[in-house]
């Protein structure tokens, strides 16, 4: 388990512009938040 306080390991995601977004190009100059859920209208 990543205790509080440690760096998130660096990642490439695709954003919703088709463009991979590297989490490092944010280290620094703003804050990252990452939100997974399921799939909206979903009986989730």
């Amino acid at each position: 388990m990543i205790q509080p306080g440690t760096q998130a390991p660096d990642f490439e995601l695709d954003s919703h512009l088709d463009r991979a977004v590297k989490a490092s190009s944010f280290a620094g100059t703003k804050n990252l938040l990452l939100v997974f859920y399921p799939l909206d209208f979903t009986p989730t």
